[in-house]
């Protein structure tokens, strides 16, 4: 079966999933993102001009503030030219369908679309429309994929415990609406981490998790034990339907990250959310600005990451 990211060549065409990726190629991105992370750190020069002349479209259908703003950042600094389309009073809005959207779109001679929609599968339907030339990078659809968070949040464990063979990772709260738990799981495995985690009450995890390889736990100090990174989630208010949970106060008092329940985990391990953190219900705030926490360089690493996703996209023979 055709990878729908992947050209003839065996190159990334698309970025539209961590799941069915290739291990060279998400190796390869990591590589690729280590030699930007430099770049931000310049006094002057911030700018290369990999992508010089090309044009990139950042799509958002649904709101966002640092992803949307990292992928420009990342663009500018690749010297693409960024057009950020304003969904709310763009055509969209006044019935025009997705595709003639795209289609508008690619009229201006698009070269690379950053698609965020509420609709899982959103960024697979324009990927399969566009022409060759033209490069898709999913920015997060639905409950289905949000890779490049994930890809970051690699990087981020790379850069801070080197090696994945030898790591017991817990992934924290939502993982029934998060894209980004999905992202992550498959990217884990991919790299070889022998232990993945999922901590969360029943009502917040998917059916049959376990297949996905996972280990499930419902208490979090039995799941935090030993671990090496705790990947917290934000609670997805918005697309939860009913009473998945009791109270705020009460997920909190089991399932939010203190102090005493990252003692648990191993005395170096590391922090992470992918944002924007409820501070007292998904993490207490000594945790999130505390010596184990590593998000702030996450969203610095992301920059590096989006870059390297666009440049080897650009780079791709049609």
């Amino acid at each position: 079966m055709n990878n729908p990211q992947l050209n003839k060549h065996g190159e990334l065409q698309h970025l539209l999933s961590t799941e069915g990726l290739p291990l060279p190629i998400l190796r390869g991105i990591l590589d690729k993102a280590a030699s930007f992370v430099d770049i931000g750190d310049r006094l002057e020069i911030r700018n290369v001009p990999l992508l010089k002349g090309k044009s990139v479209f950042n799509v958002f259908f649904e709101n966002s503030t640092r992803t949307r703003t990292t992928f420009e950042i990342a663009a500018k600094r690749l010297s693409a030219d960024v057009v950020n389309l304003n969904i709310g009073s763009s055509s969209t809005s006044k019935g025009e369908t997705l595709l003639d959207t795209v289609d508008n779109l690619c009229a201006m001679h698009a070269d690379m679309f950053v698609v965020r929609h509420s609709q899982s599968g959103a960024a697979h339907f324009i990927a399969r429309h566009v022409a060759p030339e033209i490069h898709v990078i999913n920015a997060g659809d639905g409950r289905h994929a949000h890779p490049t968070q994930a890809l970051l949040d690699m990087f981020t464990i790379r850069h801070y415990k080197k090696e994945f063979h030898n790591l017991r990772v817990a992934i924290v709260g939502d993982v029934l609406h998060s894209r980004v738990a999905r992202s992550q799981i498959h990217a884990l495995t991919t790299l070889g981490v022998p232990e993945v985690r999922v901590i969360a009450p029943k009502t917040l995890l998917p059916t049959l998790v376990e297949n996905l390889g996972v280990q499930v736990y419902h208490d979090m100090s039995q799941g935090l034990r030993d671990v090496d990174v705790v990947l917290m989630l934000r609670l997805q208010n918005e697309r939860m339907q009913g009473a998945a949970l009791p109270s705020a106060q009460e997920y909190f008092k089991y399932y939010g990250l203190t102090e005493e329940k990252l003692a648990c985990a191993k005395p170096d391990a590391i922090v992470m959310h992918p944002g924007p953190m409820n501070r007292g219900i998904e993490i207490e705030s000594s945790v999130a600005d505390g010596k184990h926490s590593v998000i702030l360089p996450q969203v610095t690493f992301g920059i590096a990451v989006r870059m390297a996703v666009m440049s080897m996209l650009a780079g791709v023979k049609v």
